[in-house]
């Protein structure tokens, strides 16, 4: 997991996206009426047939962290991930990649950050079908001017990561769905990006394959450390993959926390109902609920609890003991302790 006194290697401020007739002077015009009130600029645009999909947001993303956006159909988070990306122009914001403004970015330069420094992989794969994967993949470091030996190198290298070892010959006709999605990831790392952004790219795939993507995601990201902006509508999915989520609706990003903190502490109706069936057990962390009191009651009974145990595992570990326990940290010192009764609080199914 990132630490949270990692430097930021995106900065979105203030970012707005409004589809509609000269939306940058109706939106400085409502927001001038309004007082700069956002969300009462947005209802005003509405009301002048505007579509405000992505209303004054406001995140930093980490350097190495997975930062997950979800939220329903028409949330606004595909639009905002293109925003971010530069696919489609902002309407108002700054967007900063390590330092850098791309919303005030030329279009040579933004040629060379997408050839250098960002990697895409969509939910559509968007191969070449003409091309073998080995030139799908190496097809980015074509545009930069790398020999085809040296492309073919980097290629079978990227391959060979992606668990897809041996099929550079091969086209994406002759490849499952599961593996036209791992042969867009090696290329999108084939240039060794610094960032990569992700848009739903496991959402059209079988469940069993969603989840083997997921597991080589997550596998790739511990040796890689890439600053990552996924895009999902599911909350299973997110609360695997994400260091921190940010939760959307109809424009409005309503909750940024880790997912301990949106399990947890849903800030409201809305985040609940994402989390309501979501096995708490499996996705939540002891950290998120112990306490360290002034004094220390006497626990003569200690089930080596640590800090970053699921609420499943600790209660396995804890269920027969009546008396708070300790937890350790990963430094090997009592970080907390915590009662067998707030673990098995925290997997109650909350009642309507």
């Amino acid at each position: 997991m990132s630490q949270p006194s990692s430097p930021a290697a995106i900065s979105c401020k203030g970012v707005w996206q409004v589809f509609g007739a000269d939306a940058p002077d109706q939106l400085k015009r409502a927001l001038a009426e309004t007082g700069n009130d956002a969300r009462a600029a947005a209802r005003l645009l509405r009301e002048r047939g505007l579509v405000p999909a992505v209303q004054d947001v406001t995140f930093d993303v980490r350097e190495g962290e997975v930062f997950v956006i979800m939220g329903l159909s028409g949330s606004g988070k595909s639009t905002l991930i293109r925003t971010i990306s530069r696919l489609a122009e902002g309407t108002a914001g700054s967007i900063l990649i390590h330092g850098e403004d791309i919303l005030t970015a030329s279009k040579q330069r933004l040629i060379e950050l997408r050839r250098n420094k960002l990697g895409m992989v969509f939910q559509h794969f968007g191969l070449f079908p003409h091309m073998t994967v080995a030139d799908n993949v190496g097809f980015p470091l074509k545009m930069q001017g790398l020999n085809r030996p040296d492309r073919r190198k980097r290629a079978q290298e990227m391959l060979e990561l992606v668990g897809l070892a041996g099929r550079e010959d091969a086209f994406p006709r002759e490849l499952s769905g599961g593996q036209r999605q791992r042969v867009g990831i090696a290329r999108a790392l084939a240039v060794n990006p610094d960032l990569l952004f992700l848009d739903e790219p496991y959402s059209a795939l079988d469940p069993l394959i969603r989840r083997q993507l997921q597991d080589e995601f997550l596998k790739l990201q511990a040796g890689l450390q890439k600053t990552s902006v996924f895009i999902t509508h599911d909350i299973t999915e997110a609360l695997k993959l994400a260091d921190r989520i940010a939760i959307m609706r109809d424009g409005v990003v309503v909750q940024i926390g880790t997912p301990d903190e949106i399990i947890v502490n849903p800030v409201d109706d809305y985040v609940r109902e994402f989390t309501r069936d979501v096995p708490k057990g499996r996705y939540s962390h002891v950290s998120a609920m112990m306490n360290m009191p002034e004094t220390l009651p006497k626990m003569p009974d200690d089930p080596k609890i640590e800090e970053d145990m699921t609420i499943d595992d600790a209660l396995a570990s804890c269920m027969a003991l009546y008396q708070p326990v300790p937890v350790w940290g990963r430094d090997g010192k009592m970080a907390g302790i915590v009662h067998p009764s707030q673990l098995a609080g925290a997997l109650q199914v909350e009642r309507t």
